[in-house]
C-alpha cells in the first residue's frame, strides 16, 4: 500500500498531508480490517460533478442546461472514469479480495487497450464500476485533504480526466440511439427498439417501420441498446449508399471523390474543394474530418431544404486519414444531392 500510495501521489502531482484517506480511498469494500472507500466515493461523486460543472459552465457561457447536462454527463460517466482509471494506470493500486473483480478489470483493460478509439456511449463490454468508484474516491480524498477546495481539487484532477469531452467532440459522436432516432425521423422512418431478455443476457432489437433490422446483446441493458443502435446506423448507412448508386467504401478507395468529381463535370459545377476541417484525439490515434464544397457556375440553383442555394457543402465522418475523410465529405456530397433530387 506504501508503494500503491507513492504512485498515485506522483500520478497526481498531490502530496497528501494525512495519507490515510488515501490509503482508505484505494481500499475496496471486500478488504477486511480496514475501512473502504465508499463514503469518499459518495463525496468524491458530488466532487468532480461540481468541479466539472464549472468548467463547462465558464467555457461555454451560450450553452443552454440541457446541453451542459449532457457535457457533463459524458465527462463523469461510469464509461469515462473507468476508463481515467485505465489511462492513468490506477487499477493497479486498489485493493480488494474478490477474483470475480480481477477477472472484469483485466478484461475490460485488455477491450480498452485494444480499441481503435475511445468510446463515450459503451464499449465492447460493461465497464466496471468500481474502477469509476476508485477514481471518485480518489476525488473524494484530494477534496477532504485540501479543506474541501474545489478549487484545488480541479487543478490536481483535470489532468488525470484529459481528453475532456467538449461540445466538438460529443457532436461528432453524437450518441447512437439519439442519432438513430433523429435520422429516421428526418427520412420517415419509424424506429421502435424492443427488449428481452435471455437468462443474465439482455437483447435489444431494432424494428425500422415493423420490419426487423438489428438485435445486440449485452449484460448491461443500456450497452445492448446502444450497441444495436450503432448496428442499425452502420446498417442503414449502407442501405444510404446503394441507394446513391456509386462504389464507396471506409477503406480509402477514391471512389466517392471521383464520382463527385465526375458529376461536377458533367454537370459545370465548380470543382469540389477539400478542407480539413478538425483534427481529434491523440497524436497516434489522430483522426481527421474533411468538408467539401461545390457550386454553381451558371444561373441554375441547388434546392436544399426547398430553399435555393448557390454553393452546397457537406460534412464527412471522422476517419484516420485524410484522404479517407475526404472520401468520406464526398459521400456525403453525393447522398445529400440525391436526396434533393439534383442528380
Amino acid at each position: 500500500m506504501e508503494a500503491s500510495i507513492n504512485a498515485v501521489e506522483h500520478l497526481l502531482q498531490y502530496r497528501f498531508k494525512d495519507k490515510r484517506l488515501l490509503e482508505e480511498a484505494l481500499t475496496h469494500p471486500s478488504y477486511a480490517d480496514s475501512p473502504s472507500y465508499q463514503r469518499l466515493e459518495f463525496l468524491g461523486d458530488m466532487a468532480l460533478g461540481m468541479v466539472v460543472s464549472n468548467f463547462i459552465f465558464l467555457t461555454y457561457p451560450s450553452l443552454d442546461p440541457g446541453q451542459l447536462s449532457l457535457l457533463r454527463s459524458a465527462n463523469i460517466s461510469t464509461e469515462k472514469l473507468a476508463r481515467v482509471a485505465v489511462d492513468n494506470g490506477l487499477f493497479r493500486h486498489f485493493r480488494h479480495s474478490s477474483s470475480a473483480i480481477d477477472e472484469k478489470v483485466t478484461e475490460f483493460v485488455m477491450t480498452v487497450r485494444e480499441e481503435d478509439e475511445a468510446q463515450f456511449y459503451g464499449g465492447a463490454i460493461k465497464a466496471p464500476k468500481v474502477l469509476a468508484d476508485i477514481v471518485e474516491s480518489i476525488a473524494g480524498a484530494v477534496y477532504v485533504d485540501s479543506r474541501f477546495n474545489l478549487e484545488n481539487l480541479w487543478l490536481v484532477f483535470r489532468g488525470l480526466l484529459e481528453p475532456i469531452i467538449t461540445l466538438d467532440v460529443l457532436q461528432n459522436q453524437p450518441q447512437p440511439v439519439t442519432m438513430l432516432f433523429e435520422y429516421c425521423q428526418k427520412v420517415g422512418k419509424k424506429v421502435d427498439i424492443k427488449h428481452r431478455k435471455n437468462k443474465e443476457t439482455n437483447i435489444a432489437s431494432i424494428y425500422i417501420d415493423g420490419n426487423h433490422l438489428v438485435s445486440s446483446s449485452s449484460e448491461q441493458k443500456e450497452n445492448a441498446r446502444l450497441h444495436a443502435a450503432k448496428a442499425a446506423i452502420k446498417k442503414l448507412a449502407y442501405e444510404v449508399v446503394d441507394k446513391c448508386s456509386f462504389e464507396f467504401d471506409d477503406k480509402g478507395n477514391e471512389g466517392a471523390k471521383r464520382k463527385l468529381h465526375e458529376l461536377c463535370a458533367k454537370k459545370k459545377w465548380t470543382k469540389p474543394v477539400y478542407s480539413l476541417e478538425s483534427e481529434i484525439g491523440p497524436s497516434h490515434k489522430k483522426k481527421f474530418v474533411c468538408s467539401v464544397e461545390i457550386g454553381s457556375t451558371d444561373a441554375t440553383f441547388f434546392r436544399v431544404g426547398g430553399k435555393r442555394s448557390r454553393v452546397l457543402s457537406a460534412l464527412g465522418d471522422k476517419k484516420l486519414r485524410i484522404r479517407d475523410a475526404e472520401n468520406s465529405a464526398a459521400y456525403a456530397m453525393l447522398c445529400s444531392l440525391k436526396d434533393e433530387n439534383a442528380i
